[in-house]
Parts: C-alpha cells; structure tokens; sequence
C-alpha cells in the first residue's frame, strides 16, 4: 500500500458537525493522510452524517449512496452512524460505519478500510449510560466526545503548544470559525433524540478552550461562534453554573479576536448576569439564539419544557432594555401532538409580538426512541403541512419587517467575501453565520476580515444593504 493515502471529507448537518470534521481532519493529516477536495477521487471517502430528523437522515444517506457511485471506499461517520452503528451498516453495504469512540483512532479505521479489512460497526445504545448521571462526577475521559481533548500534555507528559497537541484542521479558511465548549444535554424534550446518541452533558474545560481561541485567532479568525448542544449549561459538571459569564469576557479578550458569539440558549437557564455579559461585553455579540421551540405553555409541558409566550416576551423585552439593537432568533416546532388550533394561534401571536430577526419552522415528526413519538393525538400530515406553510410565511414576512426596521442604523459588518465595484458581503452583529442572512456593504478598499462601521440603507428580507460610514477611521484590521 502506498504511504500517500488520500481522503476526502464530506461534513453534514450543524454547526457542531464541522467542528468534529475538523477533528478528524487534523487527526487523518498527522497520521499521514492527504485531505482531497470532492472532485479528487480519494482512497476513501469519509462522511461526517447528521441524524437529527428525517430530512437530515435521507440526505446523509443519498450522499454516502453518491460517494460510493464514484468509486473508491466510503466510511460513514458522525451522529447517523452513531445512532444506528450496525442496523445501518446492514441497511447500506455501500458504506462501512464507524463510531465516535472510533475518532481517536480514525488513522487505523482508515487504514484497515484501505486494506480491504472490514470493519467491526457498534451495536446502537443510549450514550447517556457511558457517563455517571450526576454532573459533578463525569470527566471527558471517561469516553471519547467528539470535539473534546487534552492540550495540556504530549506523548512524553511534556508541555506542548496548542497546536501540537490537538487535532484540529481548519476545512474552510475565513474570518470566522466555530468552537466549541460543551457536547451533550441532559435536557429530556420528549421531541429530540440528541442527547441518546450524544449523551450526558459535558463541559470543556474553560482553559483549553481559551487556548483553542488564541490559536483561531492566531490562524487569522476574527470572530469565534461558541456551539454546544445548550451553552447556558456551560459549567454545571464542572462546579459554576456562571461558568459561560467569566468564560465570555476571556475569550472576547484574546488578541486578534473582534466579536464572540454564544449559539443554542435555553430560555429558561438565561439568567439576568448572562444577560448582562451578552449585552454589556465588549467583543461579545449581544446575540440570542432561543430555543423557544413553541409559545403555548400547556404545550411546551407535553415537549418536557419551561416557559410560556408571557415569560418569552418579558426575556425578550429585558434583552431589548439593555440593547436595543440586539439581535434574536429561535426555531419552531408545529404540528406536535395534540397541538390545537388555540395553540398553534398562541405561537401565531407570539411570533408576530416577539420581533426576531430569524425564525426557522420545522413541522414535527417521529423520531425514534422519543417519548413524543409513544404520543396520542398525532395530526394529519396535512394539517402539519399547513401550518408549517401559514407559520413560515408569517415568519418570512416577520423578519422582513424587522430587518426594515433596522434602516438608518448603525451596524457593525464583518467582512466575509469581496464581490465587485466596490461591493462586500458580510454579517452585521445580529446574523450568526449561515442562518441569519447576510449585509451587502458598499465601502472603500476593503478586505476579508476587515471590521467596519456602516449605516443600513436597504433591506431584502432577512438581508441588509450598508454603506461604510465615511466618518469612521480606517476599518479595523490587523
């Protein structure tokens, strides 16, 4: 076999998914393997799934069908492979399955596919089991979590610096780039399946994160987006349920980072001091991501949540108070078991109180393993899909209508791609990357990375267009 083997990586699903690839990434480049773009036959494909919902799933598996259409070896990996482990190595020979614990060894799984040495798929269980229940009592190594690792030793026990030790490739490049602080969720949603093939909550601890940020910055990010399966429980397993309100102000103190960006809130773990770093740090984004995934209270008791449209309307208005321009999305689940029409009506009229900048709407499915899906009451599909269609036209004409209002405002644009005559695109403090849309900003000699002061002159749906302010000094840039 040669020694110049080749790989290429092909990442589905969120956010915390490229994180994990770029795991695997830096893990396959010190073993030896070359990282190859999509249109390189490579020795071997691997597939980085997603297994949230059933969209998601067809889609990881007509990708791993493709792949194998190309030829060359295909390996499945991340949260589909995870959850179903030999049910879909039996269900799809194309592909040959491996686990999270298989990431710390992801140079040997490669090589045995390479050989020609079948490889052995786990058997799906409930991660949770793999850690103690109790918060205090669990530790990262006890098991493999994706995503988390040492950076405090090497091979010998010596001090290494940060790179050196940790796996980790970027696959994208940009002024911007996710990190992680947490996997896991303890939150029992009668909807979600995440935390049984994700397990227990865990938290990285604050120093190696810091540190993963000072090499980010170090690579040329300007703005690091903190993801997790629930941020606001950052640090409960590790003795400070405030641990996100000290870590916010460290990071957003690392030299050559200008925004930090906090994903994935639970509404009810928002307390009043994480409102006060999220809204008065400098170089933190007073940027809320709520999961408020319904507005009727009764309802949100069937999902296993808290809060009702009241609660969510004053946390909102408390976030408003302390900064007016500050920017809140969330996701919506429709069409839930027994959801009625005053129910549904009850989301309606939160939605159109509640301002936000970006809303995402999902219509409910089963979901194996879930409580929800042992549910009576389940709604034609029907009327799911009519619900899901009335809500997102609401919530399309609803972000319109709040981006118009951010006319004449000052923003703060992070320039992420330069397009032509004097045209950039990048992202305004309120619109996370990805799903919050974009600003179009018109300026002088600018450059990817560049920070830059501008006054919203039009707006396109959820999208912006700025003019850089002639007033400001040069545009940040280092």
């Amino acid at each position: 076999m040669s020694s110049r083997r080749t790989v290429s990586l092909v990442t589905l699903g969120c956010a915390r998914n490229e994180v994990d690839s770029e795991e695997l990434a830096g893990r396959l480049s010190a073993g030896g393997w070359d990282l190859v773009d999509g249109d390189t036959k490579a020795d071997v494909t691997l597939v980085n799934t997603c297994g949230f919902i059933d969209a998601a799933k067809q889609d990881s598996i007509e990708t791993l069908l493709g792949a194998a259409e190309n030829g060359g070896k295909v390996v499945a990996a991340g949260c589909m492979a995870e959850r179903y482990g030999s049910e879909l190595a039996e269900a799809l020979p194309e592909a040959q399955v491996i686990g999270f614990d298989d990431y710390a060894a992801i140079t040997d799984r490669l090589d045995d596919v390479v050989a020609g040495r079948p490889l052995a798929p786990h058997d799906p269980r409930d991660r949770r089991t793999l850690l103690p229940i109790s918060p205090a009592e669990r530790d990262a190594s006890q098991v493999h979590v994706p995503g988390h690792f040492s950076d405090s030793a090497g091979a010998e026990g010596t001090e290494l610096p940060y790179r050196a030790a940790v796996p980790r490739r970027r696959l994208t490049g940009g002024p911007v780039a996710n990190l992680k602080i947490a996997s896991g969720c303890d939150r029992r949603c009668t909807f979600c399946a995440i935390p049984a093939f994700r397990g227990s909550y865990i938290s990285r601890d604050p120093d190696e994160i810091v540190r993963e940020a000072e090499w980010l910055a170090g690579e040329g990010v300007r703005e690091v987006f903190l993801v997790s399966e629930n941020s606001t429980s950052y640090g409960k397993d590790l003795g400070d349920v405030r641990a996100l309100e000290t870590l916010l102000p460290r990071l957003a103190a690392v030299e050559g980072l200008e925004r930090v960006r906090v994903s994935y809130l639970q509404p009810a773990e928002v307390r009043p001091g994480l409102v006060d770093v999220l809204t008065g740090t400098p170089g933190v984004v007073p940027y809320f991501d709520l999961s408020f995934q319904h507005a009727s209270g009764a309802l949100l008791r069937r999902m296993r949540r808290f809060g009702d449209r009241e609660r969510f309307l004053e946390l909102l208005g408390a976030v408003r108070e302390r900064a007016p321009e500050a920017g809140a999305r969330s996701n919506f689940i429709v069409g839930f078991p027994g959801e009625t029409e005053a129910e549904f009506e009850d989301l309606v009229s939160f939605l159109t109180e509640a301002r936000l900048d970006a809303v995402g709407v999902f219509g409910y499915s089963d979901e194996d393993g879930t409580e929800a899906a042992t549910h009576e009451g389940k709604l034609p599909d029907e009327t799911v899909a009519e619900r899901v269609d009335r809500l997102s036209r609401l919530a399309e004409e609803l972000m319109a209508q709040r981006a118009e209002e951010r006319i004449g405002s000052q923003v703060r644009v992070l320039v992420e791609s330069v397009l032509e005559d004097g045209a950039y695109e990048g992202r305004a403090e309120h619109q996370a990357p990805d799903v919050d849309g974009s600003t179009i900003l018109y300026g002088g000699d600018l450059a990817v990375g560049d920070l830059v002061r501008a006054t919203v002159i039009q707006s396109a749906g959820a999208d912006l267009v700025a003019e850089q302010d002639d007033a400001q000094p040069e545009a940040v840039r280092r």
